[in-house]
C-alpha cells in the first residue's frame, strides 16, 4: 500500500479513538481539520486499512459498518438499544478458538463474536425504547 498523508491522518485517528465509528463519523470529525478531505476519500482509505489488517471492518446487519483501531484479540458487545458497540477483553472465551481447532480438527483463520443486548446506559433507562 502506497504512503499517503491522508491515510495516515484517517489511520491514526481510527487508531487513537476508542469509539467504533461509521465512516460518515469519521469523515465529519477530521473535516473539521482537514478541509480538503472528501467522504469517498475516508471511505476508500478505510476499505484500504482494513483489508490490510491495519484496523477493524465491524459489520452490524442493517447498520453501517464501523472500524475499529484495536488488533489485539478481543469481542464486541453491541446495544440494542442505542447501537454503541463496546471492546470486550475477556480471556476465558478467547481460548475457543483452541477449542474449535481441536474438536473439529480444523485451522480457524478468523474469529468474530459478538454479543447483543443491553449497555450499561440503556438497561437501566426505563425510556429507552428497543430501535
Amino acid at each position: 500500500m502506497k504512503y499517503s498523508k491522508q491515510r495516515e491522518i484517517i489511520y491514526n485517528f481510527v487508531k487513537n479513538n476508542p469509539l467504533h465509528l461509521t465512516a460518515d463519523s469519521i469523515y465529519e470529525m477530521l473535516k473539521k481539520d482537514q478541509p480538503n478531505l472528501s467522504l469517498g476519500t475516508v471511505y476508500r482509505n478505510l476499505s484500504q486499512l482494513a483489508q490490510h489488517n491495519l484496523i477493524k471492518k465491524i459489520s452490524i446487519p442493517n447498520q453501517p459498518d464501523r472500524f475499529d483501531g484495536t488488533l489485539a484479540n478481543h469481542f464486541h458487545f453491541l446495544c440494542l438499544k442505542c447501537h454503541k458497540v463496546q471492546d470486550l477483553f475477556i480471556d476465558e472465551i478467547a481460548t475457543i478458538e483452541q477449542l474449535v481447532e481441536n474438536q473439529a480438527n480444523v485451522a480457524v483463520q478468523k474469529l468474530e463474536i459478538s454479543f447483543k443486548g443491553l449497555c450499561t446506559t440503556c438497561k437501566d433507562d426505563p425510556k429507552q425504547t428497543l430501535r
